[in-house]
């Protein structure tokens, strides 16, 4: 982890000339007049101006003297230029928060508010929900906002057609790809091109269904289970398998040629994230979703990642009006207000039932039913290994490492951290 902040010490001194383009919020934030208090929020999802826009003005009807600035950063300048912003003193009042070791980092920096007492926190939020913005000592330093899901594509038509259902078992879904292949169609729609895609959509998106949930992955980062075992082996032996499924030519597809092929129908199948949903919102065929299933004997579980967390700033002069936004954040009209007003495909992380009026979203969210879910597995402990497991995963597909050695490499890599 240390190269890690080493690299995003390195970006923020590059990104200096950055730092007047963005928020004042903190010291500079200041109030119109009539007692009315003028906040900003600091965001990397500068996709999401108008929806975030629209919950702001919502949340303007319930503290009408409050105003808060939405003004978001180009993502990847978002962890360096926020640590110049705070550490000159610039900083916003609110801002999302990344999960895990950068967002402890500036909760130990002394930039990050203690949130564990605003109320709803404690109470309206799962333990593993919390967990990305916790400290070790209990302390969270932020309220949940939105998680991504993970979850197959299908094209329903050519399900129907084929007379093809839902596999039920790992076992079941190669027989329909080897099925839907004997037809003549593209399986999976996946790529390697865009390396990301490979490793964390579709190998972290099935691995807890190999190697077990969260409690399965605290014995992997304490070295209680090591990463060589049969369970890592099985799911790299995964990807081996699902290789001759891919499109051909698979090592130059790009994500968006992936994308592409799911919504032409040259591919039938699209391990994916839920972020997607609204790229098929206009397709010329009837599409759902399903969880990529577990291997039989084993139960089937969800990747259903924690993305976003908002916190505030220590400094800010508007401390109360902060922890007051960040309440309505953490009870059920604020998250269901943020549901509506949250793009397409990211979901409400709080306890409370919520629904959508997306039926797609809706069937996203049903993934998790009965199901247990989990973070990516590298993201808590391991992103060190993030790079290295993906060219691993990369190299087992073209057959340029058996399961076997690419678990062991992994398990050589974890060592070295825990």
């Amino acid at each position: 982890m240390k190269k890690i902040f080493q690299s995003i010490s390195a970006v923020a001194l590059m990104a200096g000339c950055l730092l007047p383009l963005y928020a004042t919020g903190g010291k500079d934030a200041g109030s119109s007049g009539g007692g009315k208090a003028v906040l900003t929020m600091g965001s990397w999802r500068a996709d999401d101006v108008a929806q975030v826009n629209r919950l702001l003005a919502e949340y303007k009807k319930v503290k009408p003297n409050v105003e808060i600035q939405f003004r978001p950063t180009n993502p990847p300048d978002y962890n360096a230029t926020l640590r110049l912003q705070l550490e000159g003193g610039a900083g916003p009042d609110l801002m999302y928060a990344r999960s895990y070791a950068p967002g402890r980092e500036l909760f130990n920096a002394g930039y990050f508010a203690d949130c564990s007492d605003i109320p709803g926190v404690k109470d309206n939020f799962t333990a593993v929900n919390t967990a990305p913005w916790q400290m070790p000592d209990g302390r969270i330093f932020a309220v949940p906002f939105a998680a991504v899901s993970h979850g197959v594509y299908y094209n329903k038509t050519i399900f129907q057609k084929e007379g093809l259902g839902i596999p039920q078992t790992w076992e079941e879904f190669l027989q329909i790809c080897d099925t839907l292949a004997s037809r003549g169609y593209t399986p999976l729609a996946n790529g390697a091109a865009d390396e990301w895609d490979i490793l964390e959509v579709f190998f972290l998106g099935m691995l807890p269904n190999f190697v077990g949930g969260s409690a399965d992955r605290n014995r992997y980062e304490t070295g209680a289970k090591k990463l060589n075992d049969e369970a890592f082996i099985a799911a790299f032996q995964a990807m081996a398998d699902a290789a001759k499924y891919l499109p051909k030519g698979y090592e130059a597809v790009t994500y968006n040629d992936s994308q592409a092929l799911f919504s032409t129908q040259q591919a039938v199948m699209f391990m994916d994230g839920s972020w997607t949903a609204g790229v098929y919102a206009d397709a010329p065929f009837q599409w759902g979703l399903f969880a990529m299933p577990a291997p039989q004997g084993r139960k089937t579980m969800i990747t259903f990642h924690p993305d976003m967390a908002i916190t505030y700033n220590k400094a800010t002069k508007y401390p109360q009006e902060c922890r007051d936004f960040l309440a309505w954040l953490a009870a059920r009209e604020g998250a269901a207000t943020a549901s509506e007003n949250l793009p397409l495909g990211f979901f409400p992380m709080i306890n409370f039932q919520i629904q959508l009026k997306n039926p797609h979203a809706n069937e996203f969210l049903g993934l998790n039913n009965g199901k247990e879910t989990d973070v990516r597995f590298v993201w808590p402990k391991f992103l060190a290994l993030y790079a290295p497991m993906n060219q691993a995963v990369i190299q087992v597909l073209k057959g340029e490492r058996t399961p076997a050695q690419a678990a062991e490499a992994m398990e050589t890599e974890a060592s070295a951290y825990r």
